[in-house]
């Protein structure tokens, strides 16, 4: 029994770690996941512009500045005089919506008008232009540098100042510094960071001419992840049980062998007491154990179990006890008892009940030694009770009691055979025999029960001689 529930116990543990493992194993894959997946965030057309855009866990917003100056673009050399062109500054706030770091970002902006490049500060500008029906790529790696003669792009210049031209279709692509100086990646959480560039249009032009495509990769730390600390929890919550189990275990085993220990003491001093009882009558050696056995084995069948029938064992094995006060001579005797004789006799049912009222240790023990010996009809001694006034255990005793004396040599007579107990108890039952119990006994006596108890004690008595 031990054995199996240490075995289940150590399943449960063992699967439930597994759980937890599995849970912990799946937040990796989890955080992972998340920091490996390219993010995006996309606005076209008045979108652009417009600040109440749904929030994103990362989003983009564009705002333009209110000092704004104007050039003239004379293309074609025609000696224009009032400004046509307006320059306007774009200040492209990412914003970190989360708790964790945006580890990378870039955003592209997709023309669908004519626009010229001015600049841009703190990262690099990746452009994309159309030159010659081929599309020409470069970086500039910082637009306030730009020099028109390292690249091939299509550029106008005016008053000394250099633009590349954008055409629709044109794009380019902002790629976020990580300089000391600007410091504008990673995002920390709740942050944000502001790239802004230059950008010269058409005064007769809207200001959302292009479309704008933010994307984006976070970095979730594993402790940030509901999952780590589900598996977390979990963990310490199992390291507590598996500890408390140990210990109680521990302790359960020590009461255990302490408790094997105290049962065999008090079995062996029991039996040693006993022993002296039986001694006085030669032909009645064995007959408390024997007793014991079988009225065990009776409340085994009536569904006691384990501390219980350890108890019954042992106020059945102390039944005769009262028979240490009673004279050899009469005990032994061959001949028919007097009258007197047999009221010593039938005493040694109320000294054994005193003798053991001062045994507290064994619940009710004392009522198997005074009330053995009482009939289910009323007509036996001490005290003439019946029915169910007399206590259970005495009734299961007296049974057991009954059957050893018939299935024993006595002075007076052999050992009765099988068919004839059987007959005998079938004759008393509501009797002297309480008859649920005596029913209960003959079928353990016909299935065999009562004889394999019979020779395992006998075994175990010749292995001790």
């Amino acid at each position: 029994m031990e054995k199996n529930y240490t075995k289940k116990a150590t399943f449960i543990f063992g699967i439930t770690f597994l759980i937890i493992v599995i849970i912990f194993l799946f937040s990796i894959f989890r955080t992972n996941e998340y920091n490996y997946k390219n993010h995006r965030y996309h606005l076209k057309g008045e979108e652009v512009l417009d600040s109440k855009n749904e929030k994103d866990k990362v989003d983009i917003n564009t705002s333009i500045r209110s000092s704004t100056w104007g050039k003239i673009f004379d293309f074609n050399n025609e000696g224009l005089t009032e400004n046509n062109y307006r320059a306007y500054t774009y200040d492209f706030m990412v914003r970190n919506n989360t708790r964790d770091k945006v580890e990378k970002f870039s955003f592209k902006l997709i023309f669908n008008k004519d626009a010229y490049l001015s600049s841009a500060w703190n990262g690099s500008v990746e452009i994309h232009q159309n030159v010659k029906e081929k599309e020409y790529t470069a970086t500039v790696a910082d637009m306030r540098e730009f020099n028109k003669e390292n690249y091939k792009f299509e550029t106008f210049t005016v008053d000394g100042e250099q633009l590349i031209h954008l055409k629709p279709g044109d794009y380019i692509i902002y790629h976020p510094s990580s300089s000391m100086n600007a410091m504008e990646m990673p995002i920390e959480a709740y942050k944000a960071t502001v790239p802004g560039m230059i950008i010269y249009v058409d005064m007769k032009s809207k200001l959302n001419f292009f479309a704008l495509d933010l994307q984006y990769k976070m970095h979730r730390i594993l402790p940030d992840d509901l999952f780590f600390w589900i598996a977390f929890v979990a963990f310490l919550m199992w390291m507590v049980i598996l500890v408390s189990y140990i210990i109680t275990s521990m302790q359960l085993k020590k009461y255990k062998v302490q408790h094997e220990h105290d049962s065999k003491v008090l079995n062996e001093s029991i039996e040693t007491f006993t022993g002296f009882i039986d001694a006085k009558d030669p032909y009645t050696n064995g007959h408390s154990t024997r007793v014991a056995i079988y009225t065990k084995l009776i409340a085994k069948a009536m569904g006691y179990d384990k501390e219980e029938l350890e108890r019954i064992y042992y106020i059945a094995l102390l039944h005769d006890c009262g028979k240490i006060g009673v004279p050899d001579s009469i005990l032994g005797k061959p001949s028919k008892l007097t009258d007197e004789e047999y009221e010593i006799i039938k005493s040694h049912t109320v000294r054994g009940g005193q003798i053991l009222e001062r045994f507290k240790s064994l619940k009710d023990v004392e009522l198997g030694a005074l009330y053995h010996h009482e009939r289910y009809d009323g007509r036996g001694y001490p005290e003439g009770i019946a029915g169910d006034e007399i206590p259970l255990i005495a009734r299961m005793i007296c049974v057991a009691d009954s059957y050893d004396a018939m299935n024993s040599n006595r002075v007076y007579r052999r050992r009765l055979d099988k068919e004839a107990i059987i007959q005998e108890i079938e004759k008393n039952k509501g009797l002297q025999f309480d008859p649920v119990i005596s029913e209960i006994f003959l079928k353990l006596l016909r299935n065999g029960e009562v004889d394999k108890a019979t020779e395992k004690y006998n075994k175990e008595m010749r292995k001790k001689q």
